[in-house]
């Protein structure tokens, strides 16, 4: 861009005097860090950094964020006035780039004068190249060898990446790196050995067991189990949603610390079930004698959203008539009461977690063909999506067997119907 650059930290800041400047009756008084970065870089249109946005504070001295609604605000800033100048200042050239980590930390008022970038976290190919371009060279500089003493595989690195780093970003994957390293430079130093190759069956050796195990594919198809799709802050996950039947005077039993939303899908789609138990194949007197428990595994893991309705539903309803569901095929979307399949986030994330899983089939709401944009093609191309309206084609694609509509016994076809051609991405 051909302009000068400067970088606030705000993490920590407290004192709105920080922003705005002091007026200069106090003792110690100076002007406040906008000001003093232009007076650093010497022009009135450079690029500034305000990194750390969200960690800015506030007690009895003021709030620095209301401060900032000024510096931001192109209908203010043109006359942002610092108490130590005590004159107008023009801001209006200057560009802002802030830059967060947790969204919902920034006011509101002030996250309204922001225009919001989503950053995606890496993928674990992402990860592999940076490593093997960018961090390993570093690490064996910063610890005293050369690569004529270490050596890392793709396999290594990927156990490395997978196993002992769960993240968006690669600063714990660089210190695992350098752990590496150093262990390696004692070997080095000790006259053990004068070479290491690091494999995915000697990267325990340096770093101990994996601290991250990741839930193993179900290989054969099961009733009541449905694999679902979760977005994180350090990436997609598999979720494995498990349901179960047993006497009872009726009810749901809701467990693995879900949240309300995720609560609230689960009886959504009893309801749904309910409501359409003739056309589904479902016996009407079994809601009476039978209570369902849904769980969700890893239950010290805190889990909500409403990505997980047609999981549910599809979880419930192959309970209820004894359907086999198939493995090989995961889904996402929310799931209404008239059956429809409505829109979810974080697609991207959820389709390279399917794929990392050897899942190579998605249901995925229609509405959601748009961001197929978003997933690099190399992986696109390896992964089947199939398009859903409503609940009735998701069941189509997911259970091994297709219900019969007209059955009222719970019984099914002995042969299979005809399956919608999924929509290729």
């Amino acid at each position: 861009m051909g302009r000068e650059y400067h970088r606030l930290s705000l993490g920590g800041v407290k004192d709105e005097a920080e922003i705005r400047g002091h007026r200069r009756t106090y003792v110690g008084a100076m002007p406040g860090k906008i000001i003093q970065a232009l007076k650093t870089v010497k022009t009135n249109n450079p690029v500034i950094v305000l990194d750390e946005i969200d960690k800015l504070g506030s007690d009895f001295r003021g709030d620095p964020s209301a401060a900032m609604l000024e510096v931001l605000d192109p209908e203010q800033n043109f006359a942002f006035r610092d108490n130590y100048l005590n004159v107008d200042f023009d801001l209006s050239n200057a560009l802002f780039i802030a830059t967060a980590n947790v969204i919902e930390n920034i006011p509101a008022a002030l996250r309204d004068r922001m225009e919001l970038i989503s950053i995606s976290g890496y993928t674990e190919n992402d990860k592999l190249i940076i490593t093997r371009h960018h961090i390993i060279e570093k690490q064996i500089k910063q610890n005293g060898i050369t690569s004529n003493n270490i050596e890392f595989t793709d396999a290594g690195l990927k156990v490395l990446i997978s196993g002992y780093t769960r993240e968006a970003g690669v600063r714990n994957l660089e210190r695992e790196v350098g752990s590496i390293c150093r262990k390696v430079a004692k070997r080095v130093v000790t006259g053990d050995s004068e070479k290491v190759l690091i494999t995915k069956d000697n990267v325990h050796e340096f770093l101990g067991a994996p601290k991250y195990i990741r839930d193993e594919k179900h290989n054969e198809n099961l009733v009541g189990i449905v694999t679902g799709l979760a977005w994180t802050q350090v990436g997609g996950e598999i979720l494995y949603i498990e349901a179960l039947k047993m006497k009872g005077k009726g009810g749901l039993v809701l467990t693995g610390q879900l949240g309300e939303v995720m609560k609230e899908s689960a009886k959504a789609a009893l309801s749904y079930a309910r409501a359409h138990a003739d056309e589904l194949g479902i016996d009407e007197n079994i809601f009476e004698n039978t209570e369902i428990h849904i769980h969700l595994p890893a239950g010290a893991i805190p889990k909500d959203g409403p990505s997980a309705g047609v999981a549910l539903a599809t979880a419930i309803i192959s309970l209820l008539t004894d359907t086999l569901v198939r493995m090989d095929v995961a889904m996402t979307g929310e799931v209404t009461l008239a059956g429809r399949v409505l829109p979810i986030g974080g697609l991207r994330e959820k389709a390279l977690a399917a794929l990392t899983h050897g899942i190579t089939n998605i249901i995925v709401p229609l509405a959601n063909k748009k961001d197929l944009a978003d997933i690099p093609d190399q992986f696109k191309e390896q992964l089947q999506f199939i398009f859903v309206e409503n609940i009735d084609e998701v069941l189509a694609v997911a259970f091994e067997k297709c219900l019969d509509k007209k059955s009222s016994t719970g019984t099914k076809h002995t042969k299979k119907q005809k399956i919608p051609r999924p929509i290729a991405a």
